[in-house]
C-alpha cells in the first residue's frame, strides 16, 4: 500500500505499524491495595509504557508524555487475573500524538475479558536536545480508526481550550 506523504514530507504511517495489540500482566498479591483489588496506580505505570513504545514506533524515536486524559476506571481488576492492555496511535499533529489504551482483566487460565480501563494520553516527539520535532501523519483505515482519528481532534481541542481558560483565569488573580 502506498502511503500519502505529510507536510514534513515524511510517509504517512498506518495505525497497525505502531499498535502493541497484547501485553500481558499477571496480577500479584504485591499489586493490590487494601481493597484487594489492583492498584490503579499500577496499571496506570504499566499502561505509559506501553503507550510510550507506541508513541516511539510512530514517531521513529524517543518521546515524551505530555499529558493523560480521561482515564477511566470501569471495573476493577482482582488477585489472580491477568491484565491484557491494547495501544494504538489515535491521531498524529505535527510533533505530537494521542495514544489511546485500553485495559481488560480475565482470570488466570482465560476466560471471558471485561474492559476495565481506557485512557487517552498524549506524547510528544523529541530531538537530541529535547526540543520538538515533526512526527508522520496518522493514515486511519477502518471505520473505527477513522472514529477514533475525529474524536482525539475533538479531545485536543478541548485541552488547548481548557489551557487558555486557566491562562486567562490566571491572568486576572493576583499572585497567579
Amino acid at each position: 500500500m502506498q502511503r500519502m506523504s505529510d507536510p514534513s514530507g515524511s510517509a504517512s504511517k498506518t495505525v497497525a505499524m505502531s499498535t502493541v495489540r497484547e501485553q500481558v500482566y499477571m496480577v500479584f498479591p504485591n499489586d493490590l491495595n487494601a481493597n484487594d483489588t489492583v492498584f490503579g496506580g499500577m496499571i496506570m505505570a504499566h499502561m505509559d509504557r506501553l503507550a510510550a513504545v507506541v508513541a516511539d514506533r510512530h514517531a521513529g524515536g524517543v518521546t515524551v508524555t505530555v499529558s493523560v486524559d480521561a482515564v477511566h476506571f470501569m471495573a476493577p481488576a482482582r488477585r489472580g487475573d491477568v491484565l491484557v492492555m491494547h495501544a494504538a496511535v489515535n491521531r498524529a499533529w505535527t510533533s505530537s500524538m494521542e495514544i489511546g489504551v485500553k485495559v481488560e482483566a480475565e482470570a488466570v487460565g482465560g476466560g471471558e475479558r471485561r474492559h476495565i480501563l481506557s485512557a487517552y494520553m498524549s506524547f510528544v516527539a523529541v530531538d537530541a536536545n529535547g526540543r520538538p520535532r515533526p512526527v508522520p501523519a496518522l493514515q486511519p483505515e477502518s471505520p473505527e480508526e477513522v472514529r477514533r482519528y475525529g474524536e482525539a481532534a475533538l479531545r485536543r481541542d478541548s485541552r488547548l481550550r481548557h489551557a487558555e481558560d486557566l491562562k486567562r483565569l490566571r491572568g486576572t488573580l493576583p499572585n497567579a
